[in-house]
């Protein structure tokens, strides 16, 4: 069978429901991630996403932020919700889909200040990750998982507009770099998009809403992932195909995140 599977932080579902289904009708993923709904459960636009042809929906959301959902043409088994996020917050979902696991992410941001002890919002992202990793090292390796989400971590050097400038800035830190360096060793997960586009070219999801023409400035940090553990690729038969939706960026008052997506056969 053919799956396709994309992720969105899409920085309020409500405000950009009709973005959504347009992506939706343009990209036709199996199965769509969103993170940074922004609502709660009760909130979620459920009837706009069945009448786009997906019935199958999973919202673990919460009051003002934060907040993931995923809408599936395919039914799926719902897993316990990890506990990765020390806080509780709407930001880990779990499910069973054509035999993979399919863990849906909305990692903390961090703050601004890179250090564990002065901001707490840089800890409990570090903390996450280390939680996660930890998981994953007891966690059976023969059964098929992919990760998607915003991990906010932009981890390679051609992942982000300046290497040497970001060094000093959450989201690309020494000690967050080491973490997700942990997190795929951890999972042996592999990396399609850079499978596809090698170093050194520049691979971005994320642009500032600060700037005026984001293509002109690309400043871009590379913060969404959808990663692929050693059991899943040996069950893939065809060549992976991973596509930075680039363009939707473009779209009137979109998201600062573009969709990423990832196409393969079982």
């Amino acid at each position: 069978m053919r799956l396709s599977i994309a992720s969105w932080n899409i920085n309020s579902v409500r405000l950009r429901i009709d973005q959504v289904i347009r992506f939706l009708d343009l990209a036709r993923p199996d199965i769509l991630c969103l993170q940074e709904i922004k609502c709660q459960n009760g909130e979620f636009p459920r009837k706009a996403f069945e009448e786009a042809g997906y019935p199958h929906i999973l919202v673990t959301g919460q009051k003002g932020w934060h907040g993931v959902a995923l809408v599936s043409k395919l039914p799926f088994e719902t897993n316990e919700i990890l506990p990765f996020c020390r806080r509780g917050e709407a930001r880990v979902q779990g499910i069973k889909a054509a035999g993979i696991d399919l863990w849906n992410f909305y990692i903390p941001a961090g703050g601004d200040v890179p250090d564990r002890e002065a901001n707490d919002k840089f800890d409990h992202k570090l903390e996450f990750y280390e939680r996660l990793t930890a998981y994953l090292k007891s966690r059976n390796p023969d059964a098929p998982l992919l990760i998607a989400g915003d991990l906010n971590i932009a981890p390679g050097e051609n992942d982000v507009w300046s290497h040497r400038q970001m060094l000093k800035v959450v989201s690309h830190t020494p000690p967050e770099l080491e973490a997700f360096a942990n997190l795929m060793d951890a999972g042996g997960f592999h990396d399609a998009f850079r499978e596809l586009w090698p170093e050194p070219q520049k691979l971005f999801t994320w642009w500032s809403y600060r700037a005026a023409d984001f293509r002109k400035s690309n400043r871009g940090l590379r913060l969404d992932h959808l990663l692929i553990n050693p059991a899943l690729k040996a069950r893939i038969t065809s060549p992976i195909a991973a596509i930075i939706h680039d363009r939707v960026r473009e779209w009137d008052r979109p998201s600062d995140h573009a969709p990423i997506q990832i196409e393969f056969d079982l």
